[in-house]
């Protein structure tokens, strides 16, 4: 059955999506074939590239905060509250909000007039920021927004790895002389990486792929901004009505994609686990 779903509902419309991105297509007149003609627009477009910027900003300032908090939050759980249900529990929540709802409160929160981050701003002497209406401070608050809301989740995850790493290892390290910190570099961290890898590569599938939270604060701005690659397919799609040029860099944003997580794959050895190597 998931055989079936999968190419039901992924592999048959992703071939559908990149024969129709070699066509003209406004979604209601019969689709014109203009063979390359979509490929040597995308390259020669600005547009497309200030997306690209934007999107490998979001993913600068997303990635490293919630892996580095998510990594600190799950040693935490381990050392300290391994025993306690109720920390994980809470700490998932805004991972199993939807998305919209995180955006609102995100957009609230950060408001440059009624928010309550400006209003603590305010009470400390400091002036208040505009956040989702700036320039520079758009996608580091998009960012902070999104590490919120997964932070836990990932969290959960490398907690998870962690309690697969047996004790007796910790306590082979320490009889040698190591202390906390060279038990996390030599231990902890070789031992975490297939998990680590699982986490990078799909949170950074994911943090390509950002686009509620964008369509809920900013819709792009100001200034395209917050334009991302997939708020720049949404806009050819159904705003402009251009189906061949949007599933075009939905075609190149896949073809990217893959590559950059065959690679992840190579680089941390995603397939295989150094546990045998401490036995």
């Amino acid at each position: 059955p998931a055989v079936v779903g999968f190419i039901i509902f992924f592999a048959l419309p992703a071939v559908r999506g990149l024969l129709i991105s070699f066509t003209n297509w406004n979604l209601l007149t019969p689709a014109e074939y203009v063979g390359l003609q979509n490929y040597q627009k995308l390259f020669n477009d600005a547009s497309f590239w200030n997306s690209v910027q934007v999107t490998l900003k979001y993913v600068i300032f997303n990635i490293p905060l919630q892996i580095i908090l998510a990594m600190a939050l799950a040693v935490f759980m381990d050392r300290v509250f391994q025993k306690s249900a109720w920390l994980r529990n809470i700490i998932i929540i805004p991972w199993l909000l939807p998305g919209v709802v995180v955006a609102l409160l995100g957009m609230w929160m950060l408001d440059n007039r009624l928010g309550i981050i400006n209003e603590i701003l305010t009470r400390l002497g400091l002036p208040s920021q505009t956040f989702l209406g700036s320039v520079d401070q758009v996608i580091p608050s998009i960012a902070l927004i999104n590490v919120w809301r997964y932070v836990g989740y990932t969290s959960i995850l490398i907690f998870a790895g962690l309690k697969t790493i047996p004790q007796q290892l910790y306590d082979a390290a320490s009889i040698d002389g190591a202390n906390g910190v060279r038990q996390f570099w030599s231990v902890t961290l070789p031992l975490l990486r297939p998990v680590l890898a699982f986490v990078l590569i799909t949170h950074i599938i994911g943090s390509f792929q950002i686009f509620d939270t964008i369509a809920v604060t900013t819709g792009g701005g100001p200034v395209k901004a917050s334009q991302v690659l997939y708020w720049y397919i949404y806009e050819f799609a159904f705003v402009r009505f251009n189906m061949g040029y949007a599933t075009t860099i939905a075609t190149v944003l896949f073809i990217v994609l893959v590559g950059v997580t065959l690679i992840q794959m190579r680089f941390f050895r995603a397939n295989s686990a150094d546990l045998a190597d401490f036995s």
